[in-house]
């Protein structure tokens, strides 16, 4: 279950009927899904190589074509990182940049955990820390970005409505401070 951190109060959230009123009011879709489908011998795994990603997809299929039909999403995939990955680091430090897409960010944790910075209604910016089977998608044009926790590892299903068309914007943000 994903948790808040509101980052100009230090509050924290951390009831699932308080985080999901607080992402609605932020105009964020938030949902939990089970992940009882994914084969046992993918749980938790971070390195994989394309049939497992795609045994990933077969497995949430019902799942992410319902999301996708609700809301509009045309592909999906699955990304997976961890201290495996080739230059992690680098990676991680294009993530950690706030920027706006003119489509939503869509993502469903399917192992590990991550964080999405997002800038609120109220124009302070708070964190939502996914963990498996929380699924989020950050409305287009909301600043924030995403990157890992302390573990630093994850794997997660992204869905969008133009996979060609998925760039990130520059925002500057003179208000945001790292924390």
């Amino acid at each position: 279950m994903a948790t808040i951190r509101i980052r100009n109060t230090g509050e924290q959230l951390v009831d699932e009927a308080n985080i999901r009123q607080f992402l609605t009011d932020n105009g964020v879709y938030y949902d939990h899904w089970s992940l009882d489908a994914i084969p046992a011998a993918l749980h938790n795994r971070f390195q994989l190589d394309d049939a497992e990603k795609e045994e990933i997809l077969k497995s949430l299929a019902p799942q992410i074509e319902a999301l996708a039909q609700a809301r509009g999403y045309v592909k999906w995939d699955v990304v997976a990182m961890s201290e495996a990955t080739p230059n992690l680091d680098e990676i991680l430090k294009k993530f950690e940049q706030i920027h706006t897409h003119t489509e939503d960010e869509v993502r469903v944790m399917a192992a590990g955990s991550g964080v999405f910075i997002i800038k609120g209604k109220d124009g302070g910016y708070f964190d939502v820390e996914l963990t498996a089977g929380d699924v989020i998608s950050v409305p287009e044009h909301t600043p924030h970005y995403f990157t890992v926790t302390a573990e630093r590892k994850f794997v997660a299903v992204r869905l969008f409505i133009d996979p060609s068309g998925w760039v990130a914007h520059p925002y500057d943000d003179p208000a945001f401070t790292q924390a």
